[in-house]
């Protein structure tokens, strides 16, 4: 609407001072020519803009105006409460709305004020997805907002870990964890978390809901996701780390594992090795992690993992001495076995954190 953009335009010139026109057009993902037009439609309304020319020339404010044209629609008010976490805004679909936001509340502020906020910007970013981890990008994350906002009943097919299920919720919240989107959402008046990736297809409906009274969105996530994580490790192993495994542990595994084996480590040896106890998904899993570390880490307990550990690099030594067929060839005549960790990556699900991850209630 050009009604918007000459407004944003002047906060710019506002917030910023001086400014080329190739720079606002820019900022405004428009044509020079529409900013020289802008620039021209603001003169007629009688804002003092004036242009100075020259290598270091741009268009500027006189000194002392301000405008109080400052009123923010919903969506830019809304889209603040993201504000701090790159790229949430824009998959609501709020990314406009925010840059829009952002201007008008520079332009309200103080000339000190409004430089102190926008050094903050220039100097302190938050990239919420972890390392080697660019995030989800689901597509019925805005349309489950939009419910959760108005209130509004989804009817959903949900691919939960024991397949395809059709469900009426009543979203609640949602969540972003390690670059991961959660809905929290009331079916059949409990409590449940979806990860939004694992939503098919989603329509929302007519009816409209009440809320749980006292029910409060950070609270049931912490109890949520301490609960689920305590169901995710089964089993414990006791391991022997070589010096450099100890320094590649918080590299490899998760939070929780480090800190058990911190607080599980005996005194190093002659040679630096320590003994620690953590926790593990399974006797599979938890083998085929700690392989990860190759011969820097040996497992002293369960017995079940070091069986398996011990067929595991056996199936291996052959594949690699070219003692068995290849991978391709048993596929050809259907006798390949696929390891349940690598069946698992190949379905697109991650092996791991399975209760955080893909953990459905229903």
């Amino acid at each position: 609407m050009r009604a918007s953009r000459l407004l944003s335009l002047l906060m710019l010139l506002q917030s910023r001072g001086r400014m080329t026109a190739p720079q606002l057009a820019s900022e405004l993902e428009v044509s020079v020519r529409t900013i020289y037009r802008d620039v021209e439609s603001l003169s007629a309304a009688g804002v003092p803009i004036y242009a100075d020319r020259g290598p270091a020339g741009g268009y500027q404010l006189m000194d002392g105006y301000r405008t109080r044209l400052t009123g923010m629609t919903d969506d830019e008010a809304e889209s603040l409460f993201l504000a701090g976490v790159p790229g949430a805004a824009a998959e609501f679909g709020l990314g406009k709305a925010l840059a829009a936001a952002r201007l008008k509340l520079l332009a309200a502020l103080p000339a000190g004020m409004g430089d102190r906020a926008a050094r903050i910007g220039e100097r302190f970013h938050l990239d919420a997805p972890g390392w080697y981890h660019d995030g989800e990008h689901p597509p019925h994350l805005p349309a489950a907002a939009e419910a959760v906002w108005n209130q509004r009943a989804i009817e959903v097919r949900y691919d939960s870990w024991k397949g395809e299920r059709t469900r009426t919720l009543e979203p609640l919240g949602i969540v972003l964890k390690g670059g991961i989107w959660y809905l929290v959402a009331r079916a059949s008046g409990q409590v449940r978390t979806y990860r939004v990736s694992r939503i098919l297809t989603l329509k929302t409906l007519d009816d409209s809901f009440e809320r749980p009274g006292g029910f409060n969105l950070a609270s049931y996530w912490q109890t949520w996701f301490e609960e689920s994580r305590g169901r995710m490790y089964k089993e414990r192993a006791v391991v022997r780390l070589s010096p450099h495994a100890q320094k590649m542990l918080p590299y490899l595994f998760d939070s929780v594992t480090v800190r058990a084996a911190s607080d599980s480590a005996t005194l190093p040896d002659a040679d630096g090795w320590i003994q620690v106890e953590i926790p593990v998904e399974s006797i599979e899993f938890g083998s085929t992690k700690l392989l990860q570390l190759g011969a820097d880490a040996e497992i002293l307990a369960p017995a079940a993992m070091r069986e398996y550990l011990r067929e595991l690099t056996r199936e291996l030594q052959n594949i690699y001495a070219g003692e068995r067929p290849t991978a391709r060839e048993m596929r050809m005549t259907g006798t390949l076995k696929v390891h349940p960790g690598v069946a698992a990556v190949a379905r697109g699900r991650k092996p791991t954190l399975t209760a955080m991850s893909e953990l459905d209630a229903g």
